[in-house]
C-alpha cells in the first residue's frame, strides 16, 4: 500500500505512517516502483527459468553475449536490441521468451530504413523472417540516403530493434553482464 492508504487506513497522517516506517527502518518504495506495482499486481509478468539443461545454458550464454555486444542498456525502461540480421534477432527472441517467459506478443520492433528502400517490402520481410504480427511494429523511421552507400549488402531490409518494455527485465540482465 503506498504511504496515503496506509494513513486513510489507520486514520492518521501520512507524517505520522512516516515517522514509524523511519522509526523502524522501513524502506520506501520509489514512484518507478509504486508504478510498476500499479501496473503489475500479480507480481513480474515474466519469471526467470531455472537452467537446467547444457541447451538452455548455451541459450543463456548467446542471449547475453548478444544484448552485451548489441543491446541498448543505456535504456533504464526497456531492453532493446537492434541488427540487421534476421537469425541474430531470432534467437534474442528466443532467449526472451524461453529463459525469461516473456510472451512473444509482448513484444515490439521498430525498423529503421533508408528512403532508397521500400519501407512495406523491408516491412513484410521482417515480419514474415520473425513470425510476428504486423501490430507490434511501430512505424518505420525513415533516414533520407544521400548516395547508394555500401549499406546496401547488409541492411537491404533495414534494421529491426526489438524491445520489451520492462524495467525490470533490463535490470536482472544488466546485473547477469560482466563488469
Amino acid at each position: 500500500m503506498s504511504m496515503l492508504v496506509i494513513a486513510k487506513t489507520l486514520n492518521c497522517s501520512e507524517n505520522k505512517v512516516s515517522y514509524w516506517m523511519d522509526i523502524y527502518g522501513l524502506k520506501r518504495r520509489t514512484i518507478s516502483d509504486a508504478v510498476y506495482l500499479k501496473n503489475h499486481p500479480h507480481g513480474d509478468p515474466f519469471k526467470v527459468k531455472p537452467i537446467r539443461s547444457k541447451y538452455d545454458n548455451n541459450l543463456l550464454g548467446l542471449g547475453l553475449g548478444l544484448y552485451w555486444g548489441e543491446g541498448n542498456k543505456a535504456n533504464k525502461n526497456a531492453v532493446r536490441l537492434g541488427n540487421t540480421d534476421p537469425a541474430l534477432i531470432r534467437i534474442f527472441m528466443k532467449f526472451l521468451i524461453e529463459l525469461f517467459g516473456v510472451r512473444k506478443d509482448e513484444l515490439r520492433f521498430s525498423l529503421q530504413i533508408f528512403s532508397d528502400i521500400n519501407s512495406q517490402e523491408a516491412l513484410d520481410y521482417w515480419i514474415r523472417e520473425l513470425d510476428v504480427d504486423y501490430s507490434q511494429f511501430w512505424k518505420p523511421t525513415i533516414t533520407i540516403s544521400g548516395s547508394i552507400g555500401t549499406y546496401r549488402k547488409k541492411s537491404k531490409y533495414g534494421v529491426v530493434t526489438v524491445y520489451y518494455l520492462n524495467s525490470r527485465l533490463r535490470d536482472i540482465l544488466v546485473n547477469m553482464l560482466p563488469r
